[in-house]
């Protein structure tokens, strides 16, 4: 018959090894890292990458700038780029009328899906390079997020490891102790010299 005494490692009793103890206090203490530790962690790398993110979308919002025109070549190459919305991107020539500059036509990115005599919006940076355009908000809290939760999930997995590092040195020290009594108390058993 099985019996189970909680905190057994806790209470002092002539079975309880110091590797007992050692393996109960680590547990406390990966329960408090995991319940406490990993959520501020994670919160501070979300808050930190918040700021970042923020500072990175205004930058590209003061740099770029969006330009109504219309498509005027055909599909030209695929870009490896995603834009917002899952569109796939590639490159076209377009056309349009800047006040008091008169026609421009530059190749841009423009929407997957985009034809020929279509007017979409197309970014440029302040050299007149066709770009992405800027971050917006979605794409801020998207950022945030997956930091945050990487940052957590580090830091759950950082504390299991150690945990599991802690157990198995604390096996192979109660495996030594069980073989050092074992020496010691099996010629009594055996009746066997040592």
């Amino acid at each position: 018959m099985r019996t189970r005494v909680r905190g057994w490692r806790w209470r002092h009793s002539p079975l309880r090894r110091r590797s007992d103890v050692v393996e109960a206090w680590t547990l406390l203490l990966v329960v408090v890292l995991i319940v406490v530790g990993a959520p501020l962690v994670g919160a501070a790398a979300a808050r930190w990458a918040h700021g970042e993110a923020r500072s990175v979308s205004a930058e590209q919002q003061a740099e770029r700038h969006r330009v109504r025109a219309e498509v005027v070549g055909g599909e030209g190459e695929s870009l490896p780029s995603v834009q917002s919305g899952g569109q796939h991107a590639y490159r076209a020539t377009v056309r349009w009328t800047e006040p008091g500059e008169g026609t421009r036509t530059a190749t841009a990115r423009v929407p997957g899906d985009t034809r020929p005599g279509e007017v979409v919006d197309v970014w440029f940076d302040s050299r007149g390079r066709s770009v992405p355009p800027p971050v917006d908000d979605t794409g801020v809290w998207q950022h945030t997020l997956t930091i945050g939760t990487c940052a957590a999930g580090g830091v759950v997995l950082v504390v299991l490891l150690g945990h599991s590092v802690v157990r198995r040195i604390a096996l192979r020290r109660r495996l030594a102790e069980w073989e050092r009594e074992w020496a010691r108390t099996e010629p009594e058993w055996t009746h066997r010299d040592a």
